[in-house]
């Protein structure tokens, strides 16, 4: 986030709220915006990774956060919202992405029951 915050800082965002532009105001074209994708990912991954599916489209990037997001706690209904899907979509899509719910679900359970007042 920092390095955004000083992109931001330094540049701005346009007046239409997009935050990258081309030199002259305008819109990233899509050969430039692939280009870029294509060197940040020979930059950032390894060469096992490169030839993976592993981010091959800006687009899987959305499916991380909404695995990421429900990885981390956050609640079925709120992860939907945030992105723009309706309930459905989201356990149609991303149930098979939640990593460790059953750990996350007992850890919850066992918080929840030892609030509990003692009967004793």
């Amino acid at each position: 986030m920092a390095i955004l915050r000083e992109h931001i800082q330094e540049f701005g965002v346009h007046e239409d709220g997009r935050l990258f532009r081309s030199s002259r105001g305008s819109v990233i074209s899509i050969g430039t915006y692939c280009e870029a994708w294509k060197a940040a990912r020979t930059f950032t991954l390894t060469p096992e990774q490169q030839v993976s599916p592993l981010a091959a489209r800006p687009y899987d990037l959305r499916h991380a956060a909404v695995s990421l997001w429900l990885n981390a706690g956050v609640a079925a209904p709120d992860a939907a919202e945030r992105a723009g899907h309706g309930m459905d979509v989201l356990l149609k899509v991303y149930a098979k992405c939640i990593d460790g719910g059953v750990a996350i679900a007992n850890r919850g359970i066992e918080d929840a029951l030892a609030a509990w007042p003692s009967t004793s």
